[in-house]
């Protein structure tokens, strides 16, 4: 005859088991919970890191006054970054690469090229030039040559990405007959050059001399294009 299990042998081998997922809920919440103020603590050092940096400069800036805007603990900022550099470079990642990447992410060539680099410089100058983003530029212009690695990174990162989606539009202008200028391949610098002067005009002129610089930018594209035809 079979032995029936016992009344207390059932409720410690169900129990078991229907505790595990309550066990498992318990042990997810808490280490979402850190994760979820971990991330936090960082998106709000990397905020106060952007505001003392354009405050103060590079050179000047201290973790003990990035920790202080930020709410956080010196100690807190080394469990992100190990020093001011990487942190300047988070920055960079967060604040400026993504709209780098995608104002250069050409669209299907459907339009003339001249569009498609008017449409990238009005973006440029909308989401840089007269944001927080251009401060960081014009930061990075001030002190790169001071700080060869913050130089070299942002060139990694920003410039050769644009430089290399400008040498693309011209290489596609040429093919096309929209651009008479072939040497214009080797130095694409000049396509994007309205949009850095207005970057740096921004900060240094514009209370002594405005400048339009969607104007400025037409009458680039003009001298690269040829004037535009009105109807």
């Amino acid at each position: 005859m079979t032995k029936k299990p016992t009344k207390a042998a059932l409720p410690s081998a169900t129990g078991a088991k229907a505790k595990m997922p309550e066990a498992s809920e318990e042990a997810a919440a808490p280490a979402s919970n850190r994760a979820a103020r971990a991330a936090e603590r960082r998106a709000a050092i990397v905020e106060a890191a952007l505001e003392e940096f354009i405050a103060r400069g590079f050179a000047a800036t201290r973790l003990d006054d990035i920790a202080k805007r930020a709410g956080v603990a010196k100690g807190t900022i080394y469990l992100h970054f190990k020093d001011k550099e990487s942190m300047f470079e988070e920055l960079v990642r967060i604040v400026i690469v993504p709209v780098v990447e995608r104002l250069t992410t050409l669209p299907p060539p459907t339009g003339s090229v001249r569009d498609l680099v008017e449409a990238f410089a009005t973006n440029f100058l909308k989401e840089v030039a007269n944001t927080r983003r251009g401060d960081l530029v014009r930061l990075i212009v001030a002190e790169g040559p001071r700080f060869p690695a913050v130089a070299d990174f942002y060139y990694r990162e920003v410039v050769s990405r644009g430089i290399a989606g400008m040498r693309a539009l011209i290489e596609l202008g040429i093919a096309r007959g929209e651009i008479r200028e072939k040497n214009l391949a080797r130095f694409p610098q000049i396509l994007v050059a309205p949009a850095l002067t207005a970057v740096i005009w921004q900060s240094l002129f514009a209370r002594h001399a405005p400048l339009d610089a969607q104007a400025m930018l037409r009458v680039h594209l003009d001298l690269i294009f040829g004037e535009r035809r009105t109807t």
